[in-house]
């Protein structure tokens, strides 16, 4: 399966090689054709050409590197490295026992465990009523 897919991948990848190759071609043939009347002109149009033809070679060879390179054996397949970043960037915080002092603390009437009242827990002074006015 992966051999014809391969296959059929560095054809399509000739392809736009092959077409650019005669295009270029061509244009040179009707450049010499008129004496060197249109050298002005086709000059870039095939010096972009040729640009983006090497553009479509290079992705080629890299396609034929990529057909040409065996397998990765299974153990360095991309699953068992996401396995192993994840296993090391775990951290042993738990939620649950953050939850249960905080609910252990809130419960205790909102001290801190220096005995001082916290303000994080109800015991804050009020604020000024009303959205925009100062407080009668």
């Amino acid at each position: 399966m992966k051999t014809t897919k391969s296959f059929m991948g560095l054809l399509m990848a000739l392809v736009p090689i092959l077409l650019i190759g005669g295009l270029l071609l061509y244009l040179n043939h009707v450049r010499t054709s008129f004496f060197g009347l249109l050298d002005g002109a086709m000059g870039p149009t095939m010096f972009g050409l040729a640009a983006i033809g090497v553009v479509f070679i290079l992705l080629f060879f890299l396609k034929l590197r990529k057909a040409a390179t065996p397998p990765a054996p299974p153990s360095a397949r991309a699953g068992d490295r996401v396995d192993a970043a994840v296993a090391e960037t775990r951290s042993d915080f738990d939620a649950d026992a953050a939850f249960a002092r905080y609910m252990a603390k809130r419960d205790a009437g909102g001290t801190d465990p220096s005995g001082a009242p916290s303000q994080a827990f109800g015991n804050a002074p009020a604020r000024p009523g009303g959205f925009g006015r100062k407080g009668a």
